[in-house]
C-alpha cells in the first residue's frame, strides 16, 4: 500500500533508461562515474531487476564518458526518478602521484522506457543519424565493423546511442525507442515544472544542483541535500543500497504532489 501511494504516477510502473556523464574534471570524474554505474548495476541485482548496458564509452585512461542502461523491473522509473541530478564525489584520488584530495562529479538522467502505445511525433528530418564502431566487449565483430548508432534530435539536442547488438539496424531501432523515451521525459519535465519549483525551493542552494554528496575523506559520509538523509556506511551504499534514499526522496516529495493535486 505503502509503494502504491508513493509511487502513483503515470509513468513509475515502467522499466527505466538511466544515462550517466562525467562532469568536468577528466579521468576524477570519469571513474567517479563508472563507480555510479556499478552501484546501480548492484542496485538492480539487490532487485531482482533485469540490468542491461546499452551504451558504453570508455574514458582514455579510467572510467567512463557516457553510459547508459536500462533497469527492467516493477517500479524501475519510479524508484530511479530519485537519483536525477549530479552527484557529487569527495576523496583521496587513486590518480594523483601526492595522495591530495579531490572533488567529482557526474549526472544521472533518467526517462521511462516508454511503450508503443504512447505516440512521439518524430520527423525524419528532425534526426541527424551516425555511426561508429563500438568500443565494448564483444570479440573482433564489435571492432571491425560500424555497427554501433547514434541518433541525435537536432531541435533539442537530445541523443540517444545503443551499440550492444551486433546488428546496426537493431542497435538503430533501440537507440529510436530511447530517443523517443527521452523525448517523452522531456515533454513530462515541463509539465513538472511546478513541482519541480516547489521541489527546489527545499533544496540546499549552498550545494546548487548537487542532490547527493559522497564523501570519502577526511570522513565518510553519504548525504542527500533534498531529503537531509545522511548515512555513515558508504560502501554499502556504493555496493547498491541505496533503498533509503529512495524512500526519504519519495516520502519528501510526496507533499510537494499533494499541494498541487489539491
Amino acid at each position: 500500500m505503502e509503494t502504491a501511494s508513493l509511487l502513483s504516477g503515470e509513468n513509475d510502473r515502467l522499466n527505466a533508461i538511466v544515462t550517466l556523464h562525467p562532469g568536468a574534471g577528466g579521468t576524477e570524474s570519469q571513474d567517479w562515474a563508472e563507480m555510479l554505474l556499478r552501484m546501480y548495476r548492484r542496485w538492480c541485482e539487490r532487485r531482482g531487476f533485469k540490468f542491461t548496458l546499452m551504451d558504453f564509452q570508455a574514458g582514455e585512461e579510467a572510467g567512463l564518458k557516457s553510459a547508459t542502461f536500462t533497469a527492467a523491473g516493477e517500479y524501475a522509473y519510479g524508484l530511479l526518478a530519485s537519483e536525477i541530478g549530479v552527484h557529487r564525489l569527495v576523496r583521496i584520488s587513486p590518480f594523483d602521484s601526492a595522495a591530495r584530495r579531490h572533488t567529482s562529479f557526474a549526472s544521472v538522467f533518467v526517462s521511462p522506457e516508454i511503450d508503443e502505445s504512447i505516440t512521439i511525433d518524430i520527423r525524419p528530418d528532425e534526426l541527424r543519424v551516425e555511426t561508429y564502431r563500438s568500443t565494448g566487449a564483444g570479440g573482433q565483430h564489435v571492432n571491425t565493423t560500424d555497427s554501433a548508432v547514434r541518433v541525435i534530435h537536432i531541435a533539442t539536442g537530445t541523443v540517444a546511442q545503443c551499440q550492444n547488438e551486433r546488428s546496426q539496424h537493431r542497435n538503430r531501432d533501440m537507440a529510436m525507442k530511447m530517443l523517443r523515451s527521452k523525448l517523452y521525459e522531456l515533454e513530462l519535465e515541463k509539465k513538472r515544472a511546478e513541482t519541480e519549483k516547489l521541489e527546489a525551493s527545499k533544496a540546499d542552494i549552498d550545494f546548487g544542483s548537487q542532490v547527493r554528496s559522497y564523501v570519502l575523506h577526511p570522513y565518510r559520509l553519504i548525504k542527500d541535500h533534498r531529503t537531509k538523509l545522511e548515512i555513515g556506511d558508504t560502501d554499502r551504499v556504493l555496493d547498491g543500497d541505496i533503498d533509503p534514499f529512495i524512500k526519504a526522496y519519495l516520502l519528501w516529495r510526496r507533499p510537494a504532489t499533494a499541494v498541487l493535486k489539491t
